[in-house]
């Protein structure tokens, strides 16, 4: 429903128009009565009475006929002021024909009357209706006049605070004086792409229009940027250049753009000063050409000069500055680099101290010189050379402090040894007495001598200020030559776009040469402008065929001609200068009789005979002659600069002067800064022989006049591109604009001028469709026709009677100045007694809905009165019932208390005296008990006690006895020990012992197997027998319970019976006692009673307050809990995503970098596309396998990596950085972990020497033998223990994987299998003591070696045994034995004190050497024993091996049917012949005849085998055969049987032919391959794979299903080099697909769908349980076995993250152009919005055109992105993702274009932008994707929408509208009640108050200063598991992929 409001003056009449309205008023200005009655066509149109002056007569555009229409009561109007300029008035009365007084109300409310020129009668200018005010374009308004424009700029910088306004062709640009956040990057992209006109103005649109128009028309641009010092010309052409850098980006790896922007550093420090009006005044122009390829890419630049200001480095006037160079270099002063300079303060130096003001506030001269000096060294100016510069410059500034002594008159010197000379010439390298000489002499030379003269001493100052102007001019030139020389571009440029930075037109209180120069210059730039002005005017109307006069415009060639013509001010000062005496009073003379009364453009002021003044086109400016001869000369005397050639030291002075030495063509470098400008279009004019020795005498005029001519045909041959820059004030005040000084400037810089132009022609244009739309309500429904054009045809000559004051064009209406506002207000009026009707009608309506409401309510009232009363009544009776029945009960009540306090009491006496008896009774049974306990225990303790001190001495007695008998012994076996014999026969008892143990064992395993096969026929008839005997148990137990609940049952009512009986004796017995002793208590009961109710009360009370403050404590707690989780869950949740988004971000900046990587390959084997003779390039393809995703979980080889390292980066895979990362972190830790294992291994290999020189030096003793047992004791101990371990894992396996009823305890077969066990554990408890009693003897043996007794080593036999007992594991026993031996082991010398006479040492040392003899026999055979062992076990393992294998590929052919056994069975011989093959190659590979012998068994085996085959083929034939034959029996007997049956039986009983069914496969789920077919793998399923064929015929996700069961074949095989090839294949694949068809939406859709699902299956079945929850058993079978492809699934994640990205980037390609015409400019609602009136810069027409978007467009297109996501099989949670970038995409750049467009901000658009956001959230319940999250992306557009529809004047709206906007930032809400416009007059504007207002109260608020939403910000994906339920064994490849040379496993 749309509102309408009525505006308008309580006392206005409303005058006549096509519209007869007539009504009456009231008092209280109710309207009555309305009637509107239509002006026939021939009825003429009321006018007032006829005047000389009515006829065809202009002011502003109309014509006298319509001014008594327009000039009424309250129009309002504009009248000069000379203070504001124009001021604001309203008309008190209609103005009549012939009126000479108006009169007036000014705003503040003041009355005047306002003359009239007799002469002209030309009355004020009109004012704009509100509407129209603020508009983006001036040629947009109603009115076209200098107070309108002054206005509307005024309105748009101070209230909207927008700085940029159109005018046409032209941007003025107002400097604020504040900086604004509206230059940033996101700015940037959202002007990138769009038409100048879709946007609000910037500079942004003016670049990239320059730049559109270069890549459509293929022409060269130039934007001209100009205004007055300080009007901010420098910051706008910075500006432009940085668009261009962002959006075009480089062509090169060079960052030419950077380099662009690092130039202006430069530029501003040496070109630019501190002025009166501008801190940072650029002092010459400058026109920098941007190169471009023919892709439009910054290539380079070149950069020319013009006229610098040179006066100033030697003179400054008041409170300015010289350049900024020198204060910067004074600032960093203290640098060490610079102490050589002798620099000090700039108030030091006579150059730096004049202007007085030599800092800047708010600038630091020392860091602007660090960044001048970035930005040299970025242009590649060395260090050497950027210390040379300084020199120069410092040698400037010593200069200028270098003072003169005169001598006389005629000549002067310098003081002797004068420092500033001195360091001076120090610096600059020259000789002191030279430059002495010559700074106070100059030589002249005539046809036949040469004369040196001496100079006064004011000629001696002025040249060494024309030295010092020199210098810097040569080092300013050569400053820019070199930046030109960075800036180069280094291939062809295709085109330009030129910035032009140059100074506006000037006018000072003194102007002197540069301002003529300047003025000039701005002469030429305006008929340039002037003349492309008319231009355009004139194309537009050719081109919509209307019939055009000449219009009259300023054409300033006369000035011009006045300045540069022949005999011209230029010429005269040049022929002056020629002139041996010439000077400025002659010159002047020679222009006042030149020019003066002959030329009127030239004036003589009437007080001085110096000067003369020029009336340029902006105003009127007087020159001083003084200064102007000099200044034209600049001259320089030739000795001082041959002195500064000859320096030696300093190289770099001397190139400052090579180019005066070179002849200067007119398109050659001026001293000015110019420098030549390659890639011109139009081509210089050749120099002329002879030429060399005038033209560098040429004056700085007549140099000026060339570059400015080159300029202008520069200009003239691109596209100009106007920007006109406004100072609003002097005083630098942030928003502040002085309506004079803007006036001045706006006819200085040609705006008025184009207004004016504008204005003389049609300047008002409107689309027929624009028209019809806007003034449909002027036209009735039969003058509609289906014809737009005719229909406004119709309804204009209706309107307007005037044919010439509009033009019918082919797709436009031309109005002629005025026009439109006169159509406005009819259409306003209209309007408005439309309005009054509805009003009036309205009105009644509300009273009759009034009174109807009033009348029901009486009646309502009445019946509720009425109904009150009847319920008044009722409630009395109800009460009175109620009443009788409540003493009923209360009585009742009373006696049964009684009662039941009497009963309660008797109750506790009784209970309290029989507890009292029960408990005496239970502490006497207490007592008895405790005294029994003693007894027992005194007397336990005395038995003990005595059997103790029996027990003692018995064992002292064993122990006796045992010593004794051990000494005995001991002394045998010495005895014993000494003779070889016995250890011999010892020795071999032991050996016989070890065999008999290894002979039990393996009788054990024989039992241990018996064993489990009795175990598993037990188990099977248990579990038979126990089936059987469940059923009985089950049926006995029902019954068994039945009887016991029954029996139950019927003891508990006996037992109930009884004590029913005995409670009733008591109660009768106690009844009496009870009653007695109630009455007697009756009534302290009742007081008691009585308290306790109201401390109960009070205690209530209390209860209550305490739990409504703990239930409101615990609500504020749980809600600051439940708040502070909230607020750490989402911040959690935000640093996640920012994470996430990081990490995506880098992978982004990846993939960029390594497409970049492979386009720079590409190139650059294009670039080398020929190759060299005899060489041929190996193809990048075959060097796949060594990609960076090949890994390996073995440790690869060292050998490998310094080849891979060799290899050229051309046959290199593109890197991954993830995998990179990963692969250096895991060989870190290999390195550290082999670093670990090198110490270890040093360590251990120290030791083991050691211990080695320990056994040199002591000889061994029977080391070989013990060593030798004990390692078969090892053996033995090891093979116990994996009986052991194995009988163990089969009980628990047992009672794990039985039944409980089985395995319970008690159930015979459990009782078998335990019998079994426990006898097998009581072997091992025998084979244990063996052992042990071997260890024992092996230790007595070791005490028998000691030849010496040491009663500290003596160890007795039985602490031995128990302590070896005790001892766990065999490393416990071999410490303790290599400890015993350690520790027994004496030096040698100790032997020889055994004896006095050695004799038995000498036997020692021959059971030495037998020991010797016997202990290398030992070692051979231990050697021979352990590699009969070692091979033995490798046979034993590859038998297992075999047999695991063959019993598997048994179990899977008998699953195959019969026909595929054979095959199978054949398939897998070959295989292991094949593998068994290699095996024996690489076992005999030392010895050929071996291998020979082997090959030569093999192909009788192979010959074998083909005979079995032949065999097997001929039985097969044969049953074949026989199959045939039985068929055909069996088919005759059928046939037989047919003839014998009758018909009706046949129709009965159809016949139904058998199909014999064949068994299928059972398929394993896997895709078998050959290694050579991979590459055509990957070819057939993702190279030349049609995503459309496969989304539609079969099932999603078939690629990703078949690559993994093609990994898994791999991974069965144990392939790892096959597993790396296929997934590195895989992911080059899909990575070369979508580089090749990245912009496709359906193969992007379709490989980040199979990408997913491919990761998706490397999760599902990796085997880790997290991923295999939602399997079943068959797909838990088919996980893989062999290999972790963790690190792989992470590069496929990546990959991932990278397709997702790059669909986004295709969905923002496809939704871009339909965003802003579908959600903004088409009217979804018709008839809402209306069409204001456009000025030049046509926006985009709200009204669908054919070739437009709709809203339907983008719904269309996200159904087709939705289908299309569903089709491939994308998982839902990823589509939810895409569905929520695509809206955030929707969101943000339609708010951004919002924020951006100010015709957008109005209420009716803010409607129909929340019907086109309800639209789309109607799609996202559709499509079941509400939850998705992509509502929340369109808050911030739904609450700009909602802020353009709410009230906004008061301070409640202002609070409404800071809580509903949260989503919105500070800055966001500001700009849209800035940019707020109404469309209609009944709307208000927002006043700057109330803007105020919001921005106080959302001060507090911390959010983004960013404007605009960030379009390109892409939200962190997530790929959550969705593992598949589709079984990989019913998977089929379709003929149709090409995959034939694979095969189903």
């Amino acid at each position: 429903m749309t509102s309408v409001v009525l505006l308008g003056k309580p006392e206005r009449e409303i005058p006549k128009l096509p519209y007869e309205i007539v009504y009456t008023k009231t008092r209280d200005m109710e309207i009555c009565s309305m009637e509107i009655e239509p002006i026939l066509p021939g009825k003429e149109i009321p006018a007032a009475s006829e005047s000389a002056e009515n006829l065809r007569c202009w002011r502003y555009g109309m014509e006298i006929d319509v001014l008594e229409y327009m000039y009424v009561k309250y129009a309002r109007v504009w009248i000069p002021d000379p203070e504001e300029v124009w001021k604001s008035a309203e008309l008190l009365k209609d103005y009549k024909p012939g009126d000479k007084v108006l009169q007036l109300r000014l705003e503040e409310g003041k009355d005047l009357e306002y003359s009239l020129d007799p002469k002209t009668k030309e009355l004020p200018p009109l004012r704009n209706p509100d509407i129209l005010v603020g508009e983006n374009d001036l040629t947009a308004l109603s009115y076209l006049h200098e107070p309108a424009v002054l206005h509307n700029l005024k309105v748009r910088f101070i209230d909207s605070k927008l700085i940029y306004t159109y005018c046409g062709i032209v941007l003025v640009a107002i400097n604020p004086y504040e900086q604004l956040p509206i230059y940033g990057e996101d700015i940037i992209n959202a002007y990138s792409g769009q038409n100048m006109g879709d946007m609000d103005p910037h500079i942004f649109a003016v670049a990239e229009e320059a730049y559109k128009q270069m890549a459509r028309d293929e022409r060269n641009q130039s934007i001209i940027v100009s205004g007055e010092s300080g009007a901010g010309k420098t910051v706008s052409a910075k500006y432009a250049m940085r668009y261009f850098a962002t959006v075009s980006g480089s062509a090169s790896e060079a960052n030419v753009e950077e380099k662009v922007l690092a130039s202006n550093p430069i530029m501003e420090s040496i070109g630019n000063a501190k002025t009166t009006r501008n801190d940072n005044s650029s002092r010459f122009g400058k026109y920098i050409e941007i190169g471009f390829d023919k892709r439009y890419r910054i290539i380079g630049a070149n950069m020319r000069t013009y006229l610098l200001e040179k006066s100033r480095v030697v003179f400054q006037a008041e409170e300015e500055r010289n350049y900024h160079i020198f204060y910067q270099l004074c600032a960093s002063a203290a640098l060490p680099e610079f102490k050589t300079l002798r620099l000090g303060s700039a108030n030091y130096f006579h150059y730096t101290k004049q202007g007085g003001s030599p800092v800047i506030d708010g600038v630091d001269d020392a860091k602007e010189m660090v960044n001048t000096r970035q930005a040299c060294t970025l242009l590649g100016i060395s260090d050497s050379y950027q210390m040379g510069i300084f020199r120069i410059l410092a040698g400037i500034l010593h200069l200028g402090n270098v003072e003169f002594a005169s001598r006389d008159s005629d000549s002067c010197t310098v003081p002797p040894k004068h420092e500033p000379l001195i360091i001076f010439c120090d610096l600059m390298g020259v000789e002191y007495e030279e430059m002495a000489h010559w700074l106070c002499h100059r030589k002249l030379a005539t046809a036949t001598e040469t004369y040196i003269k001496p100079i006064s001493k004011l000629h001696a100052i002025n040249a060494r200020d024309a030295l010092a102007k020199h210098i810097y001019a040569n080092l300013f030139n050569w400053i820019v030559d070199h930046v030109n020389k960075a800036l180069h571009a280094t291939v062809k440029q295709h085109s330009f776009i030129g910035v032009l930075d140059i100074y506006g037109f000037e006018t000072f209180e003194i102007n002197s040469f540069e301002q003529f120069c300047i003025n000039y210059a701005n002469e030429k730039l305006q008929q340039q402008f002037n003349m492309h002005v008319f231009k355009l005017e004139q194309e537009e109307y050719m081109k919509e065929q209307i019939p055009w006069t000449l219009i009259d415009f300023y054409d300033n060639q006369p000035c011009i001609n006045l300045i540069e013509a022949k005999m011209g001010i230029l010429d005269l000062l040049d022929e002056e200068c020629k002139m041996p005496k010439g000077s400025d009073d002659s010159w002047a003379q020679k222009l006042y009789n030149t020019h003066l009364n002959k030329c009127a453009l030239f004036e003589k002021p009437r007080l001085s005979n110096k000067a003369f003044i020029i009336k340029h086109f902006a105003d009127k400016v007087e020159y001083q002659c003084e200064g102007f001869l000099e200044k034209n000369k600049d001259t320089v005397y030739e000795e001082q600069i041959k002195v500064l050639k000859s320096s030696k030291k300093f190289k770099l002075l001397p190139e400052l002067f090579q180019d005066e030495e070179k002849v200067l063509s007119p398109t050659s470098a001026t001293p000015s800064g110019r420098v030549p400008l390659s890639r011109m279009p139009i081509k210089p004019a050749k120099a002329r022989p002879g030429q060399a020795s005038k033209e560098h005498k040429k004056t700085v005029g007549h140099q000026f006049r060339n570059s400015l001519h080159l300029l202008m045909e520069t200009l003239n041959a691109t596209t100009p591109h106007y920007v006109r820059c406004i100072k609003p004030n002097d005083f630098k005040f942030p928003f502040t604009f002085d309506e004079k000084r803007a006036v001045q400037q706006l006819r200085a810089c040609g705006v008025l001028e184009t207004i004016r132009i504008s204005a003389a022609g049609f300047p008002s244009r409107w689309t027929y469709q624009e028209f019809f739309s806007r003034y449909r309500v002027l036209m009735k429904q039969r003058d509609v026709l289906g014809d737009r054009k005719q229909t406004c045809k119709n309804v204009l000559e209706k309107l307007i009677q005037d044919k010439d004051k509009y033009q019918f064009g082919k797709t436009k209406i031309f109005f002629r100045a005025g026009q439109v506002a006169y159509l406005e207000k009819i259409r306003a009026d209209k309007l408005r007694a439309a309005c009054i009707r509805i009003q009036k009608t309205i009105r009644g309506w509300l009273m009759r809905k009034k009174y109807v409401r009033m009348r029901k309510a009486a009646i309502t009232i009445q019946r509720h009165v009425r109904g009150y009363q009847a319920r008044c009544y009722a409630k009395f009776l109800r009460r009175t019932r109620a009443a009788i029945t409540i003493q009923k009960f209360q009585r009742m009540y009373v006696v049964r208390k009684r009662y039941q306090c009497m009963r309660d009491a008797t109750i506790a006496l009784q209970a309290l005296l029989r507890g009292y008896m029960v408990r005496n009774k239970y502490q006497m049974m207490l007592r008895e008990h405790k005294s029994v306990v003693i007894q027992k225990h005194v007397r336990g303790w005395l038995a003990r006690r005595r059997y103790g001190r029996t027990l003692r001495a018995i064992v002292y007695l064993q122990c006796c006895y045992r010593r004794m008998m051990a000494k005995r012994e001991l002394k045998k076996l010495k005895i014993e020990a000494r003779s070889v014999e016995r250890y011999k026969k010892l020795h071999i008892g032991l050996e016989n012992k070890i065999m008999q143990l290894q002979r039990k064992i393996d009788e054990q395993n024989k039992e241990y197997k018996s064993l489990l096969e009795k175990m598993s026929s037990l188990e099977i008839t248990y579990s038979t027998e126990t089936e059987k005997l469940r059923s009985d148990v089950e049926r006995l137990r029902m019954s068994e319970e039945e009887a016991k609940n029954a029996t139950n049952r019927v003891i508990s009512l006996q037992e109930e019976i009884a004590k029913l009986r005995r409670e009733l004796h008591q109660t009768q017995s106690e009844k009496k006692s009870i009653e007695e002793w109630a009455d007697k208590y009756k009534h302290e009961t009742e007081q008691l009673v009585s308290e306790l109710k109201e401390q109960n009360s009070l205690l209530k009370t209390e209860k209550e307050e305490l739990n409504r403050r703990i239930h409101d404590q615990a609500r504020e707690i749980t809600e600051s809990m439940e708040k502070k989780l909230v607020e750490e869950t989402k911040q959690l949740e935000l640093d996640l995503n920012d994470e996430r988004l990081r990490y995506q971000n880098l992978l982004n900046e990846f993939s960029r970098l390594e497409e970049r990587y492979d386009d720079l390959k590409d190139e650059m084997n294009l670039m080398v596309s020929i190759p060299k003779p005899g060489h041929k390039r190996t193809d990048s393809t075959h060097s796949s396998n060594e990609s960076e995703y090949t890994f390996s979980s073995e440790i690869t080889e060292a050998e490998d990596l310094p080849l891979r390292m060799e290899e050229p980066s051309e046959k290199k895979a593109p890197l991954d950085m993830s995998l990179f990362l990963k692969l250096q972190k895991r060989v870190s830790e290999l390195e550290q972990e082999k670093q670990s294992l090198q110490d270890e291994l040093d360590r251990k290999e120290e030791q083991a020497l050691r211990a080695k020189a320990k056994e040199e030096e002591r000889p061994p003793i029977r080391g070989a033998e013990l060593e030798y047992e004990s390692l078969k004791r090892q053996e033995l101990e090891s093979e116990n223990k994996k009986l052991k371990n194995e009988l163990n894992e089969l009980q628990k396996a047992l009672t794990e994987t039985r039944a409980p009823e089985v395995t319970a305890p008690g159930a015979p077969a459990y009782r078998v299998l335990l019998d079994q066990l426990t006898s097998v554990s009581e072997e091992l408890e025998v084979r244990k003591e063996e052992v042990l009693i071997l260890r024992s003897q092996l230790v007595s043996q070791k005490e028998a070696i000691q030849p010496k007794e040491d009663k500290n080593t003596m160890t007795d036999a039985t602490i031995l045994l128990e302590d070896v007992q005790k001892m766990k594991d065999k490393g416990e026993i071999a410490q303790a034995y290599i400890g015993l031996k350690e520790t027994n082991r004496q030096s040698p010398q100790d032997y020889h004190m055994l004896n006095e006479d050695g004799e038995l040492w000498l036997a020692y040392e021959g059971l030495k050497q037998a020991n010797r003899l016997l202990e290398s026999q030992l070692q051979s055979q231990k050697k021979s024993h352990e590699n009969e062992l070692e091979s033995l076990r490798g046979e034993i393992q590859s038998l297992k091996e075999e047999n695991n294998r063959q019993q598997q590929l048994l179990a899977q052919n008998l699953q195959l049917p019969p026909e595929a056994r054979i095959e199978a069975s054949l398939q897998h011989e070959i295989t292991r012949l094949t593998n068994e093959n290699l095996f024996f190659e690489e076992l005999y590979a030392d010895d050929p005849k071996k291998y020979q012998l082997y090959r030569i068994s093999l192909y009788k085996r192979m010959i074998d085998l083909m005979e079995q085959l032949e065999k097997q083929d001929k039985t097969v034939r044969k049953l074949k055969k026989q199959l045939k034959v039985f068929a055909k029996k069996i088919g005759e007997l059928e046939v037989g049987q047919m003839e014998n049956i009758s018909p009706g039986q046949i129709i009965d009983e159809p016949i139904r032919p058998v199909n014999i069914p064949r068994k299928e496969k059972d398929f394993q789920g896997m895709l078998e391959y050959k290694k050579e077919d991979e590459q055509k793998l990957v070819k057939n399923l993702i190279l030349e794979l049609k995503p459309r064929g496969v989304a539609v015929n079969l099932i999603p996700g078939l690629p990703a299903y078949i690559l993994f069961m093609c990994v898994r074949h791999a991974d069965y095989l144990n392939d790892d080099q096959k597993v790396r090839s296929l997934l590195t294949s895989t992911i080059n694949g899909i990575k070369k697909v979508l580089k090749k068809r990245g912009d496709d939406f359906e193969t992007v859709s379709f490989w980040l769908s199979n990408t997913c699902r491919f990761l998706h299956c490397l999760k599902q079945y990796s085997g880790e349980e997290g991923f295999m929850k939602h399997n079943t058993p068959r797909q838990n079978e088919h996980c893989l076995t062999n290999f972790d492809l963790a690190e792989y699934r992470q590069v496929l994640s990546d990959l991932a993250i990278q397709i997702y990205q790059q669909l986004v980037r295709v969905l923002e390609n496809i939704l871009q152009p339909m965003i802003v015409s579908g959600m903004l400019e088409h009217e979804t609602i018709q008839g809402v919005s209306g069409v204001k009136p456009t000025g030049l810069r046509k926006r985009t027409s709200s009204i669908a055109d054919e070739g437009t978007y709709t809203l339907d467009s983008i719904i269309r297109q996200l159904n087709s992105f939705h289908s299309v996501m569903c089709q491939h099989g994308m998982d839902p949670e990823l589509i939810k993702q895409v569905v929520k970038q695509m809206f955030y995409i929707i969101g943000a750049v339609t708010l951004n274009n919002l924020l951006l467009r100010k015709d957008m901000c109005s209420w009716s658009k803010g409607m129909q932008i929340r019907y086109n956001v309800s639209q789309l959230e109607e799609w996202l319940r559709d499509k079941n994707l509400m939850n998705s999250g992509a509502k929340e992306t369109l808050e911030p557009l739904i609450q700009a929408a909602q802020l353009l529809q709410v009230k906004k004047k008061t301070d409640e709206d202002a609070e409404a509208i800071c809580s509903m906007c949260n989503a919105l930032t500070t800055a966001q809400i500001v700009k849209v009640l800035n940019l707020y416009t109404p469309v209609n007059e009944f709307e208000e504007r927002v006043l700057v108050s109330f803007i105020r207002t919001i921005q106080v109260r959302l001060r507090d608020r911390k959010d983004s200063p960013q404007l605009l939403m960030d379009a390109k910000h892409i939200f962190p994906v997530t790929f959550p598991f969705n593992p598949s339920s589709l079984a990989l064994e019913t998977i089929q490849i379709p003929a149709s992929l090409g995959l034939g040379f694979i095969s189903r496993v």
